[in-house]
């Protein structure tokens, strides 16, 4: 009997290659590059998709999630846009890189690397240097305990904090020069919903040809 099933000869690009999932912005696909046990910062390498070490983290500072970014997304005019509007502000533009998103689960996940379907339940709008870095917060669908959560109301506010505290010190690197980073808000799911939107907008805008 013939086979007829197509074996790619390559893996799909990451940020290129990946559907972001029938049901974006409410659960999104999301590429996860970080587990709360790296002690390094990893990162895609955007021209070959694999993932390569960025930096060491700061002391013993580890992501307290599972991070990653939204395929398919870019931060470029259309954040940047969204961005001036609900700070007042008329500087800042986008960071040029796919949407970050950090997945919360209660279930140890031991492999970076991998695709995990976020439910998005809202972010964090973080600004690095004048630059839109938008952080999406979700939770991985179906998970049994935090998968009763609304909203980014629901979650708990030390582990608001921990996340708050990570993503402002994550960058540091003793000795080097700090990064002038801030949170201007903490927002609900229907923000992050336009925050992806946009994202995806970029995206078509810089990588549709």
């Amino acid at each position: 009997m013939k086979n007829d099933i197509e074996i790619p000869l390559y893996h799909a690009h990451p940020w290129h290659g990946v559907d972001i999932g029938d049901d974006a912005p409410e659960i999104v696909n999301s590429y996860i590059e970080m587990l709360p046990t790296d002690t390094v910062k990893y990162e895609l390498d955007k021209p070959s998709g694999l993932l390569k070490v960025d930096r060491p983290q700061k002391f013993s500072s580890m992501p307290p999630m599972l991070y990653g970014f939204i395929p398919k997304t870019y931060s470029d005019t259309r954040s940047a846009e969204y961005c001036n509007k609900k700070t007042g502000r008329t500087d800042i533009i986008g960071d040029h890189d796919p949407v970050d998103i950090c997945i919360l689960t209660e279930r140890p996940i031991t492999s970076s690397n991998i695709l995990v379907p976020g439910v998005v339940i809202g972010g964090f709008r973080m600004i690095d240097n004048n630059e839109a870095d938008d952080k999406i917060i979700a939770y991985l669908k179906g998970d049994m305990v935090y998968g009763e959560w609304e909203d980014i109301a629901d979650v708990p506010e030390r582990l608001i904090e921990r996340l708050r505290h990570y993503f402002l010190t994550y960058k540091d690197i003793p000795g080097a020069q700090k990064h002038l980073a801030q949170i201007t808000h903490i927002y609900n799911k229907e923000e992050a919903y336009e925050v992806i939107r946009r994202g995806r907008r970029d995206y078509d805008e810089k990588f549709s040809k």
